[in-house]
């Protein structure tokens, strides 16, 4: 019964139209107020939710997030995004299809830095559409491809949404990072090829082929930026610092970076990035804040037991229970927002995940990847919504664009449930 006032609670507050925090407090309190008439808690009790609330909010690591955030706007702002762009173009922008492999590459590169779809979705569909359109590529093809390379940054470390999993599982986030690697790289590698594929009726003209002292030149340009990602991998394998101290640094790299070497960064614009960062911090941590009180809830009446007496069928097989949870989170992926259904599923799918006997760091990177590619899902589809704006295309015209990358995604994910070890056997290494 639990379960049901659990959903029906969530789901009715989203049903007549309330923020997703607000949701979750409103399940908070159905939750409490049902304990309370039930036995379950000796009565309701206001405070507690107040108080879980805040405890919710006070959390060393998620001190990462603003500072993420706040590097995301200097790299943009500073011209680092730019940079990568021009990079990438240099390299592979006379290839047929070549303006799509530098959007690939670019949204590599750039998930490295800033760990937010958004912010890099936007980036690089400013930046590449326009070029994209003027070379006669098709729009809504070439929109898809930036909103599926956009999703590779929830998954490459610094993810925000790995933070945000593993203070709401805790798990190590310095796991986490280090084991998003490869399958991010991996969403790339078949985002790229998917495109070899379809640019072969793209009927364009490729871009002139560079010289290698030019190449070089616009290479040595952008090795600032590049050397970004190097220097929060290093710290954080060598121990040098944490992922949150891994984001002030970060932070102050950007800013120096775009400030005084590229002097692209100007003083007049810093109030403008520090509040844009500071509004979409706010947001993250009031859900988080609001996510936690559900989440004590969800443990005292004990909704994991029940979700994995539900499960009990597939518990006996790893594989096969990934695969269901894989394909329940899709579908909840395509109605919820990313930080919503991470905050709401983890306290749920985390217990039964650890009683099942599934590494609970390679559960949060599919997690994380699962959650990302419901970023290029209607109706809500965030990122896809960002390259609509952009490209001033409709929803419907987006999503064909980007289904045959979607598919392709879709095939990442789920060749990493039936080899597990292609996660694994990478974050050994790397904690060696």
């Amino acid at each position: 019964m639990t379960v049901a006032v659990f959903v029906f609670s969530l789901l009715g507050a989203m049903a007549i139209g309330m923020p997703i925090a607000y949701a979750l407090l409103i399940c908070g309190l159905a939750l409490m107020s049902f304990m309370a008439a039930t036995g379950a808690l000796p009565a309701f009790d206001s405070q507690i939710l107040a108080q879980r609330f805040v405890d919710g909010a006070d959390n060393f690591p998620l001190l990462a997030v603003p500072f993420f955030l706040l590097a995301g706007e200097f790299m943009n702002a500073g011209g680092l995004s730019r940079r990568i762009v021009n990079m990438a173009m240099a390299w592979v922008g006379h290839f047929r299809g070549g303006l799509g492999y530098v959007a690939v590459i670019a949204a590599v590169i750039m998930a490295s830095l800033s760990g937010s779809a958004v912010a890099d979705t936007a980036a690089l569909s400013a930046l590449l559409i326009p070029m994209m359109k003027r070379a006669g590529y098709q729009v809504n093809r070439s929109a898809g491809l930036i909103a599926a390379g956009g999703i590779i940054a929830p998954v490459i470390p610094p993810s925000i949404g790995l933070i945000i999993f593993g203070v709401a599982g805790n798990v190590s986030i310095t796991k986490l990072f280090l084991a998003g690697i490869v399958p991010g790289i991996l969403m790339g590698v078949a985002i790229g090829i998917t495109w070899w594929w379809v640019a072969r009726r793209e009927n364009v003209q490729p871009a002139p082929r560079m010289g290698m002292a030019e190449r070089l030149k616009i290479t040595a340009e952008g090795g600032f930026a590049l050397a970004l990602p190097v220097v929060i991998l290093g710290g954080m394998k060598f121990g040098i610092f944490t992922p949150t101290e891994a984001a002030v640094v970060a932070a102050v790299y950007s800013f120096a970076v775009g400030m005084f070497i590229y002097r692209e960064l100007k003083w007049s614009a810093l109030y403008q990035l520090v509040l844009s960062a500071g509004k979409t911090t706010a947001v993250v941590m009031f859900l988080v804040a609001a996510a936690m009180v559900s989440a004590w809830l969800i443990t005292v009446a004990n909704i994991p037991t029940e979700v994995a007496n539900m499960l009990e069928p597939f518990m006996g097989n790893k594989i096969l229970l990934m695969f269901v949870i894989m394909v329940l989170i899709v579908i909840v992926g395509t109605a919820l927002d990313f930080t919503p259904t991470v905050l709401i599923l983890t306290p749920v799918l985390m217990p039964v995940v650890l009683k099942a006997g599934i590494d609970p760091v390679y559960f949060g990177v599919m997690f994380i990847m699962n959650n990302a590619i419901g970023l290029i899902t209607p109706p809500v589809g965030t990122v896809l919504n960002v390259v609509c704006g952009v490209a001033k295309i409709t929803m419907d015209e987006a999503f064909k664009g980007v289904m045959p990358f979607f598919l392709a995604q879709l095939a990442v994910l789920f060749l990493l449930v039936f080899f597990p070890e292609i996660v694994l056997v990478p974050l050994k290494w790397w904690m060696a």
